[in-house]
């Protein structure tokens, strides 16, 4: 990975943008992609969007741009906040964390509590916390002074935890779910800038995916887009931590490359296609069976309009929705390199129909 495309990822993971309130994070995507697309914009619903050349097919390359976060339900009297998850969060992870608040006057800093273990029942030491029985300190006297410092029921927040390089090419981030896709869809762009191909090729950085029960921005773009391929690009399992059982995961460890879904939302064209490219470029890869739904925004992309040929792209992922996920970049530049091979073989005559 180049040093100007390492500095741009770092930044993009440690900028903060829980679902719904994306706006931070996006601004840095699209003050990147302005240096290499055709054009660049954002709609409604907070999606960005960097687009290049004019051909056909057209391809549309989504990685979402939102990461898990907490909000504000309630201040008491005394100044302490209490939240709720957005998106879905193993409760434990968060005690003792710092959380990041994005309030009206300027971030705001707290802790989290629970009640110390020498206080507890011996009933109450073997529970599993819930986000109810944990709340965060900002320090705050009490509730006026907590409003006074732009607090407010609804604010978002994330963990306060900075981008960790950990050696050997693995990072950690709170932000690798799914900020990895929103940077691996616009690093393939800025490669396909330096050899244009015969299709055009829009990448996406969608918004609400991990609360998009609706399907998210991802609905929302592919509709106005209506491409004919969409890929995409995830975060799945890793199987190569303590514990994780791989019936039921499948075998991705870092570094064995991307990861290729198959089933449900997945064209089998299109994963086809994806298959031989990766063959064809030496490019190793994996696959994981989606026999009912991807979680991804490829639920979302795939019946769009008259439908959409589908794929979905992922990258093994340790740790997954905990202040520390772990990834490596070598599977980030095994996936740029596939889906930019990809994207260069397609050309005007190719038909995505099954027959």
């Amino acid at each position: 990975m180049q040093t100007s495309s390492y500095e741009f990822l770092k930044r993009l993971l440690d900028a903060p943008g829980p679902s719904g309130f994306e706006t931070a994070a996006a601004r840095v995507w699209r003050g990147e992609a302005e240096q290499f697309a055709d054009s660049v914009d954002v709609d409604v619903a907070g999606n960005s969007a960097a687009s290049l050349g004019g051909g056909a097919p057209r391809v549309m390359l989504a990685g979402h741009i939102d990461e898990i976060g907490v909000m504000v339900t309630h201040v008491d009297d005394d100044g302490f906040l209490y939240v709720d998850g957005i998106g879905g969060w193993d409760p434990q992870v968060l005690i003792g964390q710092r959380i990041r608040f994005l309030t009206r006057k300027g971030h705001v800093v707290g802790v989290v509590g629970k009640k110390p273990i020498h206080l507890m029942k011996p009933e109450e030491k073997e529970k599993a916390a819930k986000l109810q029985d944990l709340w965060v300190d900002v320090g705050a006297a009490d509730r006026a002074a907590a409003l006074e410092r732009g607090i407010r029921v609804g604010d978002p927040g994330v963990v306060d935890c900075a981008f960790l390089e950990l050696g050997g090419g693995l990072f950690a981030s709170r932000a690798v779910d799914n900020r990895i896709g929103a940077f691996v869809v616009l690093e393939v762009l800025r490669a396909l800038s330096q050899e244009r191909p015969a299709a055009e090729v829009i990448a996406v950085a969608t918004t609400q995916e991990e609360i998009g029960y609706h399907g998210g921005g991802a609905r929302a773009r592919a509709f106005a887009l209506d491409p004919q391929i969409g890929i995409a690009v995830d975060l799945t399992f890793s199987s190569d931590a303590p514990g994780i059982e791989k019936k039921q995961v499948g075998e991705h460890k870092l570094g064995s490359g991307p990861v290729l879904s198959r089933g449900s939302a997945i064209h089998p064209l299109v994963f086809e296609r994806l298959a031989e490219t990766a063959e064809r470029e030496g490019i190793p890869y994996t696959i994981q069976a989606s026999p009912r739904f991807t979680s991804t925004d490829a639920d979302a992309i795939y019946l769009q309009r008259s439908g959409v040929a589908t794929a979905v792209v992922s990258i093994p992922n340790r740790y997954m929705h905990s202040p520390n996920e772990v990834v490596s970049t070598e599977d980030i530049d095994a996936t740029i390199r596939l889906l930019a091979a990809f994207c260069r073989g397609l050309g005007e005559g190719d038909d995505f129909i099954p027959r």
